[in-house]
């Protein structure tokens, strides 16, 4: 057994993951809360916080963010073995 922080599912849009080679649309990563899981993923994937977060830190304002199936905010904590989905905002008229 582990000390570190619990593994979780990631489930990244399509429009991030271009971005970034080598990534793909689920990834594993470590954390309690949204925001320490997108900091994991990025220490693998450079750059890729500054892609979700704005300064502050906070979601940046065209992302959305659910634990598990429920809205999420940075410091949302995220269970063992929990699902955590980024997913472009989406605006039309």
């Amino acid at each position: 057994m582990t000390d570190g922080p619990p593994t979780v599912s990631v489930h990244l849009p399509r429009s991030l993951v271009a971005l970034f080679p080598g990534a793909a649309r689920q990834m594993e990563a470590r954390g309690r809360t949204v925001e320490a899981v997108i900091r994991d993923l990025d220490r693998r994937l450079p750059g890729l916080a500054n892609r979700v977060l704005d300064a502050g830190p906070s979601l940046r304002t065209h992302l959305n963010v659910f634990v598990d199936g429920e809205r999420a905010a940075l410091g949302t904590t995220v269970p063992p073995g929990g699902e955590v989905h980024i997913i472009p905002a989406i605006s039309g008229g």
